[in-house]
């Protein structure tokens, strides 16, 4: 009677931790509804399971802290990102601005990511690596490199950047450090709101002739909407942009997210539309 008893309590637990397993488990339907791009200054990267190719448009506008396109007024970008197979995401970008004074100007930057750990499932914990080139506004390339790690739940969103950048020419810094957080929580079915923070040019807080013009931070509120059936996806983050240290050297040209302008504080803005070209 007793091993009868300790057989049924043994094939209960099986039966109830098996049941809880597959209630705890997102589906896939949810998955492939996840956003590929929902931060707009931290990369993520993709899985089999999530999109696999999308397209993206993004415009920004900022006031004494440029946006990504290295101007103090309004910037467009184009970007590409996909997901190559064996934990690889492909992230690439073309961009054009528009300085407040008048000009147009270019820029360009391509890198792959590499999933270390995780990265087999849409959901729970990656951790990556990546590299990559680009082209300034100054016509000076780089090498970069980025360590991505991200967690992704059923309501909620974590993802942080850590970019390391080599700039080929002798006035620039050594090795310029970029770090990015982002943390969104679901409102109502596929509407996220949370924060975003950036901080640039962090070797500003050790060496006083930093070349961008010292170390920069950005805090402020992000959104992002997701529709379950629709191919597009949209993101809006911002904020105002502090100058924690100075530096004497007159800033370069260099891809910067928030800028590279240290004449004071400012704000940028910027919105995102993403196209899923797989749904």
């Amino acid at each position: 009677m007793k091993k009868i008893l300790l057989n049924f309590a043994f094939l209960s637990i099986i039966f109830c931790s098996n049941a809880q397993n597959k209630i705890i488990s997102p589906p896939s339907s949810f998955a492939s509804s996840l956003a590929s791009q929902p931060f707009l200054f931290s990369v993520n990267t993709l899985t089999a399971e999530n999109q696999k190719w999308n397209i993206h448009y993004s415009g920004s506008y900022g006031e004494r802290a440029s946006g990504q396109f290295g101007y103090d007024g309004l910037g467009q970008q184009f970007g590409v990102k996909g997901y190559l197979g064996s934990r690889f995401t492909l992230y690439a970008t073309a961009s054009v601005g528009f300085a407040n004074g008048g000009g147009i100007s270019s820029a360009q930057q391509a890198e792959v990511i590499r999933d270390l750990i995780g990265g087999k499932e849409a959901f729970g914990f990656r951790l990556g690596a990546g590299l990559g080139l680009s082209r300034d506004w100054s016509n000076t390339g780089s090498a970069i490199s980025r360590i991505s790690a991200s967690f992704d739940q059923l309501n909620w969103r974590l993802v942080g950047n850590l970019r390391f950048e080599k700039a080929f020419d002798k006035t620039r810094d050594k090795l310029d450090f970029i770090s990015g957080l982002g943390f969104q929580h679901q409102i109502t079915n596929g509407f996220y709101l949370g924060f975003e923070a950036l901080g640039q040019d962090l070797e500003g807080f050790w060496e006083k002739d930093e070349a961008e013009g010292g170390a920069k931070v950005m805090v402020g509120p992000s959104i992002n909407l997701s529709p379950s059936r629709s191919k597009l996806s949209f993101s809006l983050s911002g904020g105002p942009v502090f100058y924690v240290t100075r530096s004497s050297v007159v800033p370069s040209e260099a891809i910067r997210e928030i800028g590279s302008i240290a004449s004071g504080n400012g704000y940028t803005i910027r919105a995102l539309v993403n196209f899923n070209l797989h749904k």
